[in-house]
């Protein structure tokens, strides 16, 4: 028996190391996508192509063209030069990553405008000639802000610029950003009803789930990407707080697909201060009200880490799925709540976009988490959270078999086992739900060595 059990506790593990989480999970390149911003400034000052971490992304975005009234592009401001763009996608494809070029950016709903409405055809040329000269995979569209009564404009572009696309061969991709919330004064559901719409002529709709709180009249101190709202409303109102989780199920309570759209992480944070010192107390926590309107300053992860981060400062707030930064000074006036995306934060929205079947998770930017000579550690959070449950052990405990293997924040995983791989039959053991950190996770298939002649097991994620 001891040597039949030996045999197969070896077996065992190989084929869970095969397996790995099982399904498409296994092999996350192939069915979730990670698709990273990568803006031409950061790569002409801060961050090389040659550095970035190409396995941790199945898409890469190069940030930006600007539509010229004329339909013709303006590349040179925003360091799209022919050698920036030679450097990415030769390194991208090596690396197996599609490399795509983003026209617009914040601020560019009139640029968009005045080349839409007057020069359509030309902007879509000018885009095809651009995407087939630097050897671009597609064209990522990110019109900022797109109230409704821009609908028009923006579907006859990505009606055009598909159809351009797809006579340049099937596959050119065709991605865009999408507003979390509509813009201030539109219909609450427009905007979620013209994706659904537009959604078959896309291959990413990417949230930019992040900038979800400010300074505003009747607001109170909130998180920039909080992954939920923990039920908590504006002081005397019956308004949620903003939230990916409500983000989210707007666009999927209206027809877009769960498997067209992604959340996103930032690889920055919020800082707010009152700069007054009227209270001792203000802004130095979530949900708070203030006196004195506060300043909310974003800031890079790096300058976070460098200029602001004690370990005795940071709190993970539970509720949210959020971590921030309490700092009460000696003077109030450099009191500071700081909200910002750290490795947990990051690997936490993995497991959230796996578990509602999202098709990926998107990041603004790369070049924000980058120090030379250093790793790049949300990148790297991303990068492991995609790789765990990854391979599992088996160990022997009286009569049982234990199960062990790597899980992250809010992950959701099911221990399966199977008597015969031929059948393709399972059954499952045990699903949990990590509420914590993540970790190594054991579980227990209790009496097996006595009961059963032999099993098999695999992990799963979802869906």
């Amino acid at each position: 028996m001891s040597l039949m059990f030996g045999d197969f506790c070896r077996r065992l593990a190989v084929l869970l190391v095969l397996l790995g989480v099982g399904g498409r999970a296994w092999d996350a390149r192939a069915a979730f996508w990670v698709t990273g911003y990568y803006p031409g400034y950061e790569q002409q000052f801060n961050l090389p192509a040659s550095d970035i971490d190409f396995g941790a992304l199945t898409h890469i975005i190069h940030f930006s063209a600007i539509p010229n009234a004329n339909g013709t592009l303006n590349t040179g401001d925003n360091y799209l030069t022919p050698a920036n763009s030679t450097s990415l996608v030769t390194l991208a494809h090596a690396a197996g990553v599609k490399a795509l070029v983003c026209v617009g950016g914040a601020g560019s709903e009139n640029a968009f405008l005045s080349a839409v409405s007057n020069n359509l055809p030309v902007l879509i040329n000018s885009l095809t000639n651009f995407v087939v000269a630097r050897g671009y995979d597609g064209v990522d569209i990110d019109w900022e802000p797109c109230p409704t009564k821009d609908f028009l404009f923006y579907t006859n572009l990505v009606a055009g610029l598909r159809a351009a696309l797809n006579n340049l061969g099937p596959a050119k991709l065709l991605t865009v950003a999408a507003g979390a919330y509509p813009p201030y004064g539109d219909p609450p559901t427009a905007e979620f009803k013209m994706y659904a719409a537009v959604q078959n002529q896309l291959d990413q709709i990417n949230i930019m789930t992040y900038d979800l709180s400010g300074a505003y009249e009747g607001w109170v101190t909130w998180f920039n990407s909080p992954v939920f709202d923990g039920n908590y409303h504006f002081p005397g109102t019956s308004e949620l707080v903003p939230s990916i989780n409500v983000a989210m199920g707007n666009f999927l309570n209206n027809g877009v697909a769960p498997g067209k759209i992604a959340i996103s992480m930032a690889f920055y944070g919020d800082i707010w201060t009152d700069g007054t010192g009227a209270s001792a107390s203000s802004i130095t926590q979530p949900r708070q009200s203030w006196i004195n309107v506060p300043t909310v300053t974003a800031v890079r992860y790096t300058d976070i880490m460098t200029g602001y981060y004690q370990s005795n400062l940071y709190q993970w707030d539970s509720n949210a799925q959020a971590a921030y930064l309490g700092i009460t000074n000696t003077a109030a006036t450099n009191n500071v709540f700081l909200s910002y995306d750290d490795p947990r934060a990051c690997q936490a929205k993995v497991s959230f976009a796996r578990n509602n079947g999202l098709g990926g998770v998107m990041i603004w930017e790369l070049g924000q988490d980058h120090t030379a000579g250093a790793p790049d550690p949300l990148l790297q959070a991303v990068k492991q959270a995609l790789a765990t449950p990854g391979p599992s052990t088996l160990q022997k405990s009286g009569n049982d078999l234990a199960v062990a293997f790597k899980t992250i924040p809010l992950g959701s995983y099911a221990v399966q086992w199977s008597s015969n791989l031929t059948r393709g039959t399972w059954n499952t053991l045990r699903t949990t739900n990590i509420s914590g950190p993540g970790g190594i996770l054991q579980i227990k298939d209790v009496g097996v060595i006595t009961n059963q002649s032999g099993r098999y097991y695999r992990i799963q994620t979802p869906p």
